[in-house]
Order: C-alpha cells, then sequence, then structure tokens
C-alpha cells in the first residue's frame, strides 16, 4: 500500500469514471486500473463497484476511501512542517533569561531580532540558572541567556557580552563625591543584597567576601533588606535605605529613571560578569541562534563590552 494508491483510489471515488481519474492523476487508464486492482488484492476486498456507466465505492470501500483520505492530509501536513523546519526562522523561539539579564537585556535586542526574523515570534520568560537548566535540557526553552561560569553536558556555551560591577547610591551619600569605590569604602556601609538564590548575589560575595560583616549604627536593618529583584534593590537605595552593588546595565536603567542616584566604579577592582547564550547541542535551527546573537552585538546595551 503506497500513498500513491490511495491518491488513485481517492480521486476515483471522486470522479467515478476510470479515464477522468487517470487523467487527474497525470497517469495512464491501464496504469490506474492496475494499481486499483493490485491495492485490492493486497486489502482483500473490493473497494469499487464497477459498471460499463460508473464506477462507485462499495460500503467498505467507501469506509477505506474516507481513511485514505485522512491519511493524505495527514501527509501533505508533514510536507508542510518539514517545509517550516526549511526555513529555521518562521517558527517561534522560546528564550529564557536569569532574573538578572532578562529585564535589561530583553527590551533591547527584541526590536532588532523582530526586524531581521518577523516571522519568528518570541516566547520569552525569566528564571534562576537552576531551573532555565533544567527546561533547557528537557526543550521546555529553545536557548537561555545566562551568566558565567555556566556548563552542562551537550549544551553550547557562547559568552556574549562583559559588564562591570558599579555601586549605586543616593546623591548626598558620603560616598557620592568619589571617583572611584574601594573595598575599605564599603566596611561600614549597609550593602542591600539580593535573596537567597540568584547567581548574582553569589558573584558579588566572590570577588567582596567581607561585606555586611561589620558592625554599623546604619546597618539594624540589613538582614530584613535583601531584595528578590535589581529593581527592588533600586527602590530602596533611592529611599535611603542603603547602597548596593550592580551590574552595570541595571544601574544604569536606574539612575535613568530618577534623579537622586549616582553610579560609582570600583577603584582598585573590576569586578564584573559575563554574559552568555547557551543552547543544546542538538537543537538544528542554528540560524535562529545566530539571529538572536546579532540582534543583541548590534542592541548596544548600555555599560557592556561585547566578548562573543
Amino acid at each position: 500500500m503506497t500513498l500513491t494508491e490511495l491518491r488513485y483510489i481517492v480521486t476515483l471515488a471522486q470522479s467515478q469514471h476510470f479515464g477522468k481519474a487517470a487523467q487527474l492523476c497525470n497517469v495512464s487508464q491501464p496504469t490506474l486500473s492496475i494499481a486499483v486492482k493490485k491495492l485490492e488484492s493486497e486489502l482483500g476486498v473490493s473497494l469499487f463497484e464497477r459498471s460499463k456507466s460508473n464506477v462507485r465505492p462499495t460500503p467498505v470501500g467507501q469506509q477505506i476511501i474516507q481513511q485514505s483520505q485522512r491519511v493524505l492530509d495527514e501527509a501533505s501536513t508533514i510536507k508542510d512542517i518539514a517545509k517550516s523546519g526549511r526555513n529555521q526562522l518562521s517558527t517561534p523561539l522560546h528564550i529564557g533569561a536569569i532574573f538578572t539579564i532578562g529585564p535589561y537585556l530583553f527590551p533591547h535586542f527584541i526590536s532588532p531580532l523582530q526586524s531581521t526574523a518577523p516571522d519568528m515570534h518570541l516566547v520569552i520568560e525569566e528564571g534562576y540558572t537552576s531551573s532555565l537548566r533544567k527546561r533547557l535540557k528537557s526543550g521546555e526553552v529553545d536557548v537561555i541567556l545566562i551568566s558565567l561560569p555556566f556548563s552542562e553536558p551537550d549544551v553550547v556555551v557562547q559568552p556574549l557580552y562583559e559588564e562591570p560591577f558599579v555601586v549605586l547610591l543616593p546623591k548626598d551619600h558620603p560616598l557620592a563625591t568619589k571617583a572611584g569605590i574601594n573595598k575599605s569604602d564599603l566596611k561600614n556601609e549597609n550593602i542591600l543584597m539580593m535573596g537567597e538564590g540568584h547567581c548574582f548575589r553569589d558573584q558579588v560575595f566572590k570577588v567582596l567576601p567581607k561585606i555586611n560583616q561589620y558592625e554599623s549604627s546604619d546597618a539594624s536593618i540589613r538582614t530584613m533588606t535583601e531584595g528578590s529583584s535589581l529593581e527592588t534593590l533600586c527602590h530602596m537605595v533611592s529611599s535611603g535605605l542603603g547602597i548596593t552593588i550592580l551590574p552595570n546595565s541595571a544601574a544604569i536603567g536606574a539612575a535613568d529613571r530618577t534623579n537622586n542616584l549616582v553610579i560609582k566604579p570600583f577603584a582598585e577592582i573590576s569586578p564584573s560578569r559575563t554574559t552568555a547564550v547557551a543552547w543544546r547541542a542538538s537543537f538544528p535551527r542554528h540560524k535562529a541562534i545566530d539571529a538572536l546573537r546579532n540582534a543583541i552585538h548590534v542592541s548596544n546595551l548600555p555599560g557592556t563590552i561585547k566578548t562573543g
């Protein structure tokens, strides 16, 4: 049984004439007639009642013809899917990003990506590195934007850009007059931090392991102000609850929204993080990955240095 034979019997049932059916199928009448008889022999039933004037399906033939039409429709759908797959920029791309990257990067690259791939709809989400890692491996997301270090078997990781950590503080803070912030300047400061589970919190403690370890009369609320997001920390700083350390892109966004905050670089150290894109090695839509990476590169995210 072949798709060609199924097409023959469906066409014959519609035209009810061997000659017309053969013409519609672009074959000779004997070829079509032989194919129909062959199929009837294979199935062990008569599909058509034949007379000199016309051809009509038998009751069982009618059921088989209806099922054959469904099979032909599904086969056509398979071809459509394959055709769509050949255009890697015509199906949705599911992008995940960690909480400290997504809000600052998404607004910058979405527009250039849509310009270069207008038919590729985007599905975006934010999450912790641990959850995005699992969703990438399971195929629930196609590509993720994370902070290095990151490694996973059978996953390709490519650096995109590097950005320094900076200090965000109120304009009237004593440190606001300094050109750069030293480690020692932070000794008695109430530094507002991300909550447990955020990789950025771990990165800050890695380069500044002794922050928030000293007694300070201004630090009585320290343990109550571990923000769940960078935006929360920015609002806390703006409200005078302390100072914070942020990736440069987040700090620039906060300073642009209000006139009572200033950004200060570190003087004696240059802590930074590298943002990377990761996707399954088996992911077949390489052009979609290229389009995403190129859109990020041309987006010119403030306060970052391209590395990929």
